[in-house]
């Protein structure tokens, strides 16, 4: 009787002690410093997350860690993915749960995150107070991510939160990797093109998007594939950040040399052309043939990987001799396959036409 009754002391112990590891373990918890400078306490031990506003799920999928999305933003399921490399590559997103509607301004819906019941929320382009009143209403941890100002590709706010998620999911090593693939890729990029001389061809780039689809008055200061390269942008001397909308006057006047198209604009750009073909004949891009297209990168924020493959393809036409042992095609994928793990360049071809050089206007 004794012998039994220490057996089952023994074991009523054991039961306690595993409890309280349990329960410790439950509780055991780390503080981050979030790209807002919030301190957030989040789960030592994070299983399932959930990311709101643009380029948050882009950046976890960088991180080969969407086995741990439990729910997407909206945005995520009914847009077309084809400007995404990330969604292409990861087809199985769109059938999680909704837990926000997405888009520029990010409209989460907090019922719909307690539901899936995730251990971080991951965001951008969210302010301290809409953080804090998402935490607060959700009971979950926010951690805000960024892209930075302009959203460039080589940018220190893009790598502090590749560091940051990369922290909080344990794919510190992952979170390495890919920033020393983005920065190498633009060290080989600067290293062919930093010695090209002031005989560069002038170059503009138009059809950019920006909160929709637009014309050839669309366009870009500081493009970054043409800063990686070492371009001569015409439109730099207006000295303004980012975006900017011109007048048509002004690109007769710079009249570049060669002309890039995003081919998310491309059938705006085409339909102009059929009401305005004296327009466009005047431009010596136009009449030389040298308009070429490149994959539209400014998609629910910069697709890092689509910007650099548009830069090596942009490398390529502009200086050929400089870039004669690389293949664009071959190097987008190469591209893809290491940031989202699938080659989805020829998807994206199929859809918006690739590579090429624009000669159909008609």
């Amino acid at each position: 009787m004794k012998k039994f009754l220490f057996l089952v002391s023994l074991a009523l112990i054991a039961c306690v002690l595993v409890g309280c590891t349990q329960e410790k373990k439950v509780e055991e918890k780390i503080t981050v410093t979030d790209m807002l400078g919030r301190s957030v306490e989040v789960p030592k031990e994070v299983n399932k997350i959930v990311c709101i506003g643009p380029g948050a799920l882009r950046l976890i999928v960088y991180l080969e860690m969407t086995n741990k999305v439990v729910g997407v933003e909206d945005a995520e399921k009914k847009w077309s993915p084809y400007g995404r490399p990330y969604r292409i590559a990861h087809p199985e997103l769109a059938d999680l749960p909704t837990i926000g509607q997405g888009g520029p301004n990010p409209v989460p819906h907090p019922e719909e995150i307690i539901k899936v019941n995730p251990d971080v929320i991951f965001a951008t382009y969210v302010d301290v107070q809409q953080a804090d009143n998402l935490q607060q209403k959700t009971g979950v941890p926010v951690v805000v991510l960024s892209y930075g100002q302009l959203a460039t590709f080589d940018n220190q706010e893009v790598f502090d939160s590749l560091k940051l998620a990369g922290k909080i999911l344990g794919k510190e090593k992952r979170a390495d990797e890919v920033i020393e693939f983005i920065q190498n890729s633009i060290a080989d990029l600067n290293s062919r093109t930093k010695d090209v001389g002031n005989e560069r061809p002038s170059v503009y780039v138009g059809g950019i998007g920006y909160k929709g689809q637009h014309g050839i008055e669309s366009t870009e200061c500081s493009f970054p594939p043409f800063v990686t390269v070492n371009a001569k942008n015409v439109v730099d001397e207006l000295n303004k950040p980012g975006h900017v909308f011109i007048d048509k006057e002004k690109l007769l006047e710079w009249n570049p040399d060669i002309i890039f198209i995003d081919e998310n604009g491309l059938t705006l750009v085409k339909e102009d052309y059929k009401k305005n073909p004296d327009f466009y004949n005047s431009l010596k891009a136009f009449k030389d043939g040298k308009v070429y297209g490149i994959l539209p990168f400014n998609y629910y924020t910069t697709n890092i990987g689509t910007a650099l493959a548009d830069a090596y393809y942009i490398g390529k036409v502009l200086y050929p001799d400089k870039f004669n042992d690389v293949n664009p095609e071959k190097k987008a994928d190469e591209i893809f396959e290491f940031l989202v793990g699938k080659a989805v360049y020829n998807t994206m071809k199929e859809k918006y036409g690739g590579f090429t050089a624009l000669a159909d206007w008609q």
